[in-house]
């Protein structure tokens, strides 16, 4: 049905949470460091559309394991770490991969939760979809047509 691609997770210091993964767990980084400036953005952003329009300023990171599951990074510089909003605090979403990324958002709101974001292609020319949606409880669920290495492996 589906399958777990990557865990997100907020920390207060990008570099040395990459340093300790990959010193700790053996992550490497596949895609990034990437900075996020909404001043500099366009209107029609992913990140804001994906993390909220609080989120000012941000870095993140996609490490990968070598089983193939993944840990994307997160540094929210403004607001500061220490005074984001509640979701997003620690882990504040898992990604699942599906077959069928429209079907899969019609079973979410189907069972109570919600679509929180547009489909995004994350890779032009490619069925690199992504979606937030959200469950009946609250907890963000960020669904994948393709798996985080094949998704970001050329960023």
């Amino acid at each position: 049905m589906a399958e777990i691609t990557h865990v997100g997770l907020a920390v207060p210091d990008l570099d040395q949470a990459i340093s300790w993964y990959g010193k700790v767990f053996g992550f490497y980084v596949l895609a990034g460091p990437f900075d996020f400036d909404a001043a500099a953005e366009d209107q029609s952003d992913m990140t804001q559309d994906l993390q909220g329009h609080e989120i000012k300023k941000m870095r993140n990171v996609h490490l990968m394991s070598s089983g193939g599951v993944g840990i994307e990074l997160f540094e929210f510089q403004s607001p500061l770490f220490d005074e984001p909003p509640a979701k997003h605090n620690g882990f504040f979403h898992i990604c699942l991969i599906v077959e069928d990324l429209v079907e899969a958002i019609e079973r979410v709101v189907l069972h109570g939760g919600k679509q929180k974001s547009k489909i995004w292609n994350v890779s032009a020319g490619k069925p690199h979809y992504l979606v937030y949606t959200e469950d009946p409880f609250g907890n963000i669920i960020e669904l994948y047509t393709r798996s985080t290495s094949e998704m970001y492996a050329n960023k």
